[in-house]
């Protein structure tokens, strides 16, 4: 097992992967992913295991407190010294679910931003994935006022 930033040549994979973790409408395309890999790679981060990325999580900086819909395709929004930690997808392929591979990715992640001296890390889900990321400490702060795929989203904040 590897982890380690992604790359402009994993975009084909990434992409297979936020298609099969989301449905049409939620899914970042291809387009999104490649404007995320050019201006925050280093905030992209994939697990690798046996040469194969089984999972990844990307977002990035900003100053703004809440996560808003806007981010999620408008990588020109990033702030390299922005206080907050950003999360737009935290994503495992389907064969590679229920190994830990999202949870040792996380943990990674919440090491790396607060290393950087950020404040936290935000995030949206839903329901069914709140108990998943309060086991890293992170709290539900109500709903979100994303909007993305028509669905409801609780936002969750990490704060360092």
């Amino acid at each position: 097992m590897q982890i380690r930033h992604a790359n402009i040549d994993d975009l084909d994979r990434l992409t297979e992967l936020e298609k099969t973790a989301f449905p049409a409408g939620w899914a970042a395309s291809k387009e999104s992913i490649r404007k995320r890999l050019e201006t925050f790679s280093d905030h992209f981060w994939v697990l690798e295991e046996d040469g194969t990325i089984v999972s990844f999580i990307n977002g990035f900086d900003t100053d703004t407190k809440d996560l808003n819909d806007e981010m999620y395709d408008n990588a020109s929004l990033h702030e390299p010294e922005g206080r907050w930690q950003m999360i737009f997808s935290v994503v495992t392929g389907p064969e590679y679910r229920h190994h830990g591979y999202a949870g040792k990715l996380m943990n990674k992640v919440i090491e790396d931003v607060k290393n950087e001296g950020r404040s936290g890390i935000v995030l949206t889900c839903e329901d069914s994935l709140i108990s998943f990321y309060s086991g890293f400490g992170f709290v539900n702060e109500g709903l979100s006022g994303s909007r993305i795929g028509g669905v409801k989203w609780n936002q969750m904040r990490l704060n360092f």
